[in-house]
């Protein structure tokens, strides 16, 4: 059982924040690239059904697996379909809740070894779900593939920090969605004017 490691970090010893508000030192972190080898021989072989994705990032580790199909047809009616995402749902419970004190210790093995947190979640079909994952402020609180953006920016050299990352994108989109902003804005101002002037007219509400 393999997994999909994507870098999300500028790579071990590269440049990075400084400890306390900013995090760890970058130099101080680990290398991570074999944690998806090393989560492959650590894994139990029956939990999951193919090999698990597993996303790496200067925060954290997210593993995600995929759960052996449901038994069973279900029609492909509203209601069936809304008895199998039930039956998704129950399935990714389970797992949880009959893994937790085996995954409790992976996680900490791997944090200890790693220095990053580690996440969990899986998947069922259609139905994906993430237990536990790490928001990490970056002028606003993002989640793993956020970050992992922003730290591509900076690998390329595109943006000096993931602050400059942020501030990149966000120029980025005003300068090639100008015309849908304007838009959003007349909009905004239209429905300031209309919750300015109230109901006027009528006998009032029952």
């Amino acid at each position: 059982m393999s997994g999909r490691m994507h870098r999300g970090w500028h790579g071990a010893g590269g440049r990075g924040r400084g400890p306390g508000r900013g995090g760890w030192q970058q130099a101080d972190l680990p290398g991570a690239e074999d944690a998806a080898a090393w989560l492959h021989g650590r894994l139990p072989d029956e939990w999951f059904a193919a090999a698990p994705d597993i996303t790496v990032d200067r925060e954290e580790i997210l593993i995600v697996g995929q759960l052996p199909p449901l038994d069973g047809e279900f029609p492909d009616t509203e209601a069936g379909r809304a008895d199998r995402a039930s039956a998704e749902a129950g399935r990714i419970s389970r797992f949880r809740e009959t893994t937790r004190e085996e995954r409790i210790e992976i996680a900490r093995q791997a944090e200890h070894r790693y220095q990053r947190k580690v996440a969990w979640g899986a998947r069922v079909g259609d139905t994906v779900e993430l237990f536990t994952v790490a928001s990490v402020p970056v002028m606003t609180r993002l989640r793993q593939p956020e970050r992992i953006v922003l730290d591509t920016l900076v690998d390329s050299g595109v943006a000096r920090s993931r602050s400059d990352a942020l501030a990149w994108a966000v120029r980025l989109v005003g300068q090639h969605a100008d015309e849908w902003l304007t838009e959003l804005r007349d909009a905004m101002a239209k429905v300031d004017e209309l919750r300015a002037k109230g109901p006027t007219g009528g006998e009032g509400t029952a």
